[in-house]
């Protein structure tokens, strides 16, 4: 399987998981910001987005303007919010708090969407 396939399924059903367990349970969200204010759960965050990240990087790097961009996009976010957890703890937290209550439907939806046209992508349920 190419890895652009396994990525966007690996992807898009986290995403698509995920969603569904923040709106199901909207408490979880409360509870991330607060477990990342416990150092030890703020370190083992941070290592995992730095490792899932360059994994994703690693394997695959590709700017071509589709849904291998969408991939390639999420991989150096999760690096980028690692490094800066690891970093600078306090900030980021605070900034990922503000932009979590300023823009919290607007993510969760976008998130929810994108979950959404990765695994369209792979499964082709709807023609694009």
């Amino acid at each position: 399987m190419e890895n652009s396939v396994f990525l966007a399924k690996f992807w898009g059903w986290y995403l698509i998981i995920f969603f569904l367990i923040l709106s199901l349970n909207p408490k979880r969200i409360k509870q991330i910001f607060n477990d990342l204010k416990d150092e030890k759960f703020l370190i083992v965050s941070s290592f995992m987005a730095i490792i899932v990240g360059l994994l994703n990087i690693l394997l695959h790097n590709i700017w071509e303007p589709n849904y291998k961009l969408i991939i390639t996009l999420i991989g150096w976010v999760s690096l980028f919010i690692g490094l800066s957890l690891f970093i600078f703890p306090k900030r980021t937290v605070s900034v990922l708090e503000f932009i979590n209550i300023k823009l919290v439907q607007v993510i969760y939806t976008l998130l929810f969407f994108t979950g959404l046209f990765l695994l369209n992508i792979v499964y082709g349920v709807v023609p694009i």
